[in-house]
């Protein structure tokens, strides 16, 4: 792990060999996406509006990750029929003043306030650090405090066919558990 002192130059992450991957940080991040649209629905029957649906919602998760300072977005397709949303992470380190990040329990408090009874917001100790999770039905975000006052990287996982409280959500804590600062 990092030393305390400084802010780490990036992050490792095990991802499943499964889950597509698009990097944000270049401009063909567009592409990209529609490679994995057009690949999940080839051959699917699925009709051409459910499609387009399907790569609107995935084209504006990402573009409002981008303005939060979206980094990475994995999507895996999650077999069942009549559906084709697939099950995602979005990778962000949103901007903050060095140094200016909240400390772990008072984001965790401040992300408490603003969750709805049906969301678990808890402070949690991870190999990369002290980390807020907040986890509701279909969605499980992981906030890792970054060392050296860099802010948080924000892990937000997304499985909206079968939830977080079953074999994905199991999955989804253990890449978070995989994160380390390099």
């Amino acid at each position: 792990m990092t030393d305390i002192g400084t802010s780490p130059s990036d992050y490792r992450l095990l991802v499943p060999r499964d889950w597509f991957r698009i990097d944000l940080m270049h401009e063909r991040w567009r592409g990209q996406l529609k490679t994995f649209v057009d690949k999940e629905i080839a051959g699917s029957g699925t009709p051409a509006q459910v499609a387009r649906s399907v790569w609107v919602r995935l084209r504006n998760t990402a573009e409002n990750g981008l303005r939060r300072g979206a980094l990475e977005f994995y999507l895996r397709t999650e077999p069942t029929e009549g559906s084709v949303l697939p099950a995602s992470l979005l990778i962000s380190w949103p901007p903050v003043a060095h140094g200016l990040a909240p400390a772990v329990e008072e984001f965790a408090e401040a992300l408490a306030r603003r969750a709805g009874s049906e969301t678990e917001v808890d402070v949690m100790d991870l190999p990369a650090g002290r980390t807020v999770r907040v986890r509701a039905a279909a969605n499980m975000d992981f906030h890792v405090h970054m060392p050296g006052g860099a802010g948080y990287l924000h892990l937000a996982f997304s499985a909206p066919l079968s939830g977080t409280h079953g074999p994905m959500g199991e999955l989804c804590e253990a890449m978070a558990h995989s994160v380390r600062w390099v």
